[in-house]
């Protein structure tokens, strides 16, 4: 039987001459492929001696380094389950997902460490290890013996749990398969024609589909070089695309870089495709985008649940505001409540079926199954499908905010804002955004006789929600918008607030 483990997948894709540069550091620093490999069996030592074995959590909220790179590579060789953290995720957020995915190691960053230790349940034997964007740390790769097998895993065997937030504002651990994302890669890998001597521009987070999954898996399974930069800087991407010949990006990427007056066609002459994906991507960026380079760029869909569903093609037209055909492999459908199959250009939800779809909710049972109609996954996005297969994205049906390429749920918010000694009542919706495409807003009713300020309500909740959660604005209101049932009209605060940011 061939070992479906993800990293043999990766190995045999390595380049024959393995001094070929696989990570580059903006200071010149590199990282070869044979120097990954290295650096990924020492990373496997340390998590065998730790008791770290197949089907073992291992959780990480480190910064982005290629010592992070190797530790995830290393938690594939020995068949663990890796777990992947936002750097800004509060303690309060992190202890949720270390009660429920219980792992077997945490690895964090050193300045991290005292207060992630602080919330640990007592009588938790989870190990805790350091490690920073340096690669240094207590984790001490260095002078670890390296472990060279591969674990032996069968294709249906856990790879790693990303966890979404849900609209009822329990986080949910998506559990991803190795062939859930083989199969991903090696149909983006062909779907966008990767060829010898390609070179990425990685400035995506490494803890996300987008960055961890699409970006890397396609860079690995090509034997790539990778610009790899800690953070999205617009100054190094426009000196590093003569020498690139790939970027991926979240749409704020690209105003960012549509406002720099370094992006000209000359820049771009290497450059051979541009992706944008993680949230919609606006027409007028898309056409400025075109003006200033002579690049169309290419927009593609998924969601943590599934990697890739859908992609504009690389040879043929690439439309504004569509999300192209399904990858290779992939089925998708519109469908109305019930599950009737719609017609072309009929609005509904989107469903998929397929190898990329994930295994289901870690520990939910009964809200995976509530997820699924037969071999359907239900996405909750709304979509119509032209004839020939084009799906384009027209809204969301579970409430969810996109700011900067992050999923952000309302009720997650609202549960920590109505938590507030004063608030009576809240709620949470996204507002059109020139650079981050939505912003989280708050409005807020409080109790008769209290007031709070904007400033106030902002610092309250600061500690308890990551960054990217805190509301841009808070507005407090004397009652919030309802219809004849009760319910608030999130579309009629939506509208009210549409312009706030323009």
């Amino acid at each position: 039987m061939t070992n479906a483990n993800l990293y043999a997948l990766f190995q045999q894709h390595f380049p024959n001459d393995l001094d070929a540069p696989a990570l580059v550091s903006p200071d010149g620093a590199t990282i070869t492929y044979g120097g990954l490999d290295a650096m990924s069996a020492r990373l496997a030592g340390v998590l065998k001696s730790l008791g770290v074995t197949k089907g073992d959590r291992v959780a990480v909220q480190v910064d982005k380094s290629p010592a992070a790179v190797a530790l995830y590579l290393a938690c594939l060789r020995v068949g663990a389950v890796y777990l992947p953290l936002n750097t800004a995720y509060t303690p309060s957020e992190v202890a949720y997902f270390l009660s429920d995915a219980e792992p077997t190691l945490l690895v964090c960053r050193p300045q991290s460490e005292h207060a992630l230790k602080g919330v640990i349940a007592d009588g938790n034997t989870l190990h805790v290890r350091t490690l920073d964007g340096h690669g240094e740390g207590s984790l001490n790769a260095q002078t670890a013996e390296p472990l060279t097998t591969i674990a032996e895993v069968d294709a249906t065997d856990l790879a790693a749990i990303l966890y979404t937030s849900g609209t009822t504002g329990r986080s949910k651990g998506a559990m991803l398969t190795h062939d859930n994302l083989a199969s991903n890669a090696i149909a983006l890998h062909d779907m966008w024609g990767w060829r010898e001597g390609d070179v990425l521009i990685h400035a995506l987070p490494i803890f996300h589909v987008h960055g961890l999954f699409v970006a890397l898996h396609c860079a690995l399974l090509n034997g790539s070089k990778m610009w790899f930069l800690p953070k999205f800087d617009a100054n190094q991407v426009i000196e590093l695309l003569p020498q690139s010949t790939v970027l991926m990006g979240v749409p704020t990427f690209y105003t960012r870089l549509v406002d720099h007056r370094g992006l000209t066609r000359n820049a771009c002459a290497n450059m051979r495709l541009f992706v944008s994906g993680s949230a919609p991507l606006l027409a007028e960026t898309f056409s400025a985008f075109e003006d200033k380079t002579g690049h169309r760029i290419l927009e593609r869909y998924g969601m943590t649940e599934t990697g890739m569903i859908t992609s504009n093609p690389l040879d043929g037209e690439r439309l504004p505001a569509t999300v192209g055909y399904p990858l290779p492999g992939v089925d998708v459908r519109i469908a109305d409540e019930d599950g009737n199959v719609l017609g072309a250009d009929e609005i509904g939800v989107l469903e998929v079926t397929g190898p990329n779809v994930f295994k289901g909710y870690w520990r939910m049972a009964e809200k995976t199954a509530s997820e699924f109609r037969g071999d359907w996954f239900i996405t909750g996005d709304v979509a119509k499908m032209s004839n020939d297969g084009r799906v384009s994205i027209v809204g969301r049906a579970k409430d969810m905010i996109i700011s900067g390429g992050y999923n952000v749920y309302p009720k997650e918010i609202e549960t920590v804002i109505d938590d507030l000694d004063g608030v009576k009542e809240s709620a949470v919706i996204g507002a059109p955004h020139p650079d981050f495409g939505e912003a989280v807003v708050a409005v807020i009713v409080c109790e008769d006789g209290t007031t709070r300020s904007e400033a106030d309500v902002q610092g309250a909740i600061k500690d308890d929600l990551a960054r990217f959660k805190h509301p841009k604005r808070v507005f407090i209101v004397d009652e919030l918008p309802r219809n004849t049932m009760g319910k608030v009209q999130k579309n009629v605060l939506r509208d009210s607030y549409s312009t706030i940011f323009n």
